[in-house]
């Protein structure tokens, strides 16, 4: 009866190390957050924020809004359009290797006393344990990423020193599903081309984000007890 009672505090011991070991999982493994068109971070800016600063001069001249004759049509106020040409390309490799090896054995001879050696029974004072532990892992990496294309975004903010952050994405609906692409960054006036347009790899501070949501990108991510089976926190 008190085996049984034992094994059961066991039992229930055993459960509560796997309950906090699971809750832990998913803590530290969040599900990633659906994406939704119209993202206040990379919408456009509001129609009020365009309209001209009234004019206290009584002149018909607007300084901030206006375009020289022989200037090129570039970009360069909050709410212009820029198209942004795509040409990423990056490549990293990656390999570690850890091997771990430990062997030890300990072993005492049982005494004599006046002879004859102490014990009880069929057992006496000697002792011997012997251990070995051997550990190898061994992880590789090799990564090739690349994106071409264009979007056109808008000016958001003009900064002080002249220069320029934009933002802006771009959602194509398909059969199976939405497929995006977004950007926010900071560039120069000068790096703007002629024909309005800047490659990516002039923008500062960029971040570029390309997926999609629905059916098949769903198909391709890790269910929640995948994520928990290949996170840190599983102990085996």
């Amino acid at each position: 009866m008190r085996l049984l009672q034992s094994l059961t505090a066991d039992i229930k011991v055993l459960w509560l190390v796997a309950a906090v070991l699971l809750a832990s999982g998913c803590t530290s493994v969040p599900l990633e957050r659906d994406v939704f068109p119209n993202d206040p971070n990379f919408a456009p800016v509001s129609a009020q924020s365009l309209q001209p600063p009234p004019n206290v001069t009584g002149s018909l001249f607007q300084a901030n809004y206006s375009n020289g004759l022989y200037t090129d049509q570039q970009a360069r106020r909050v709410g212009d359009i820029i198209t942004v040409i795509f040409d990423e390309q990056y490549q990293s490799s990656k390999s570690a290797q850890t091997k771990a090896d430990k062997s030890s054995t300990n072993s005492m001879g049982a005494g004599t006393v006046l002879g004859v050696t102490p014990g009880l029974r069929n057992l006496n004072l000697g002792v011997e344990t012997s251990s070995d532990r051997q550990f190898t892992g061994k992880g590789e990496a090799d990564r090739s990423n690349s994106l071409s294309g264009q979007v056109s975004v808008s000016i958001a903010e003009v900064l002080p020193n002249g220069i320029l952050r934009i933002r802006g994405e771009k959602w194509l609906t398909l059969s199976d599903g939405d497929e995006f692409i977004r950007i926010v960054g900071l560039i120069r006036p000068q790096d703007i081309t002629p024909d309005n347009t800047v490659p990516s790899s002039k923008v500062a501070d960029a971040r570029i984000s390309f997926g999609g949501r629905g059916n098949l990108n769903n198909s391709t991510q890790q269910g929640w007890g995948d994520r928990i089976l290949n996170s840190p926190w599983w102990p085996f």
